[in-house]
């Protein structure tokens, strides 16, 4: 049994397609629900997009979600149709396999695990045809624009990579039992609502689970590149005092309100892998459970101590990883990008709350520039332009649009 490196978002495919499928009246299911630019986005087309990103774990509101996407991919594939873009079946059939291949799955095998949930192929295939037609669309259009200068190059090698963006966030974690989850979800989405720092910090006092309790969920300036991905463009959507949708986590559900944002000269280098340990103790967060956790946290100093401590319990209970950040469960990526060498979170728990995570930050590796292949830095900060200008294009699109939303 390995709890965390099963649960992986948004990407643990698998374990997520235990969801059910979203249901809405028969009655309607067809009508528009969204006309953007006089092209219909229907019901079905919303509750199946939905259920899709369910089973794909997406943060966030899953139907808001879905109808952001949809807005998005028909101006999507409107441009891309007026600049005669059209991908072949083939191309269509290599992406959806290629999307597959992440979860270490077949298309076919794909296809039928969504079908198995309600989500028909040719859901999948509109989501993939989408995205490949912007893709190419956006290398048509920009990439000829994106050059690099090799003082840029230059530059990047020296500052290590990463992110000069910096981020002044809340959070709040609330367990999950089954028991009290639509308890729990309801006074999630009522946290979401909020606008005030200090409404959102009254919250965290009163629920969060973590260590920023006291402090009403603050914490201190923290570069965005440290951010679990997932959650990087969630925060980057917020203006300061709005909050993200509720995020489900296993047997946990987390808000983050962004309260400031800024952009400074400093950039931090990037983490090519970090290692931790895990230990997993019965009785979630029970006082019992939590008491020792306390008394355990005083004992030991780094991730070798915690051998000792398993010492003769299964093998199961101690989990110790070195992975790159992208492979890290994303709830556990964020307890690690809070902690130092040798620190601790028991913020989180699994088997529905059943078992506490006794988290230590082994260490962090990060990439050294020096090996640096001058090419890859060259093709990095291309892309990062093409994006940022392929995004502008798209706020631009949505501007112009003429949506209706019935």
């Amino acid at each position: 049994m390995r709890p965390l490196t099963r649960f992986i978002m948004p990407l643990a495919l698998v374990a997520a397609l235990s969801f059910a499928p979203a249901t809405l009246p028969a009655q309607g299911l067809f009508s528009p629900v969204i006309t953007v630019n006089e092209q219909v986005i229907t019901g079905y087309e919303l509750q199946q997009r939905a259920t899709m990103l369910k089973l794909l774990r997406a943060p966030g509101n899953p139907e808001t979600l879905a109808r952001q996407q949809l807005i998005d991919d028909r101006l999507r594939m409107q441009a891309a149709n007026d600049a005669g873009i059209r991908p072949s079946r083939e191309e269509i059939l290599d992406g959806m396999g290629e999307f597959a291949s992440r979860a270490n799955m077949s298309r076919e095998d794909f296809v039928k695990a969504l079908a198995s949930s309600g989500v028909s192929e040719e859901t999948f295939r509109d989501f993939v045809r989408a995205g490949l037609s912007w893709r190419m669309l956006v290398q048509q259009r920009f990439a000829g624009r994106a050059s690099v200068s090799e003082a840029e190059v230059d530059r990047a090698l020296s500052k290590g990579g990463g992110s000069n963006i910096r981020v002044l966030v809340s959070e709040i974690i609330m367990p999950m039992p089954p028991q009290q989850a639509a308890q729990v979800q309801e006074r999630a989405d009522r946290i979401a609502q909020l606008t005030s720092p200090s409404a959102f910090s009254a919250q965290a006092r009163r629920f969060s689970a973590t260590a920023t309790k006291g402090n009403g969920g603050r914490l201190p300036w923290r570069d965005l590149s440290e951010m679990p991905a997932p959650l990087q463009p969630l925060l980057l959507a917020l203006r300061p005092g709005e909050v993200t949708d509720p995020i489900p986590l296993d047997g946990a559900i987390a808000l983050f309100q962004l309260r400031d944002i800024e952009e400074g000269a400093y950039t931090a280098p990037e983490v090519a892998a970090i290692e931790y340990a895990a230990y997993y103790m019965p009785g979630g967060r029970s006082e019992e459970t939590l008491a020792k956790a306390r008394v355990l946290k005083g004992k030991v100093d780094r991730c070798d101590d915690l051998y000792g401590v398993a010492k003769g319990q299964p093998e199961e209970v101690l989990q110790r990883d070195a992975l790159p950040p992208s492979e890290i469960p994303t709830d556990v990526a964020y307890e690690l990008s809070k902690l130092d060498p040798g620190e601790v979170s028991t913020a989180l728990t699994r088997a529905n709350g059943q078992t506490l995570v006794f988290l230590m930050l082994c260490g962090r590796s990060t990439k050294i520039s020096e090996d640096a292949d001058r090419d890859q830095i060259t093709m990095g900060l291309r892309n990062q332009r093409v994006t940022a200008q392929a995004n502008g294009y798209l706020a631009q699109l949505r501007a112009d649009a003429r949506i209706i939303e019935n």
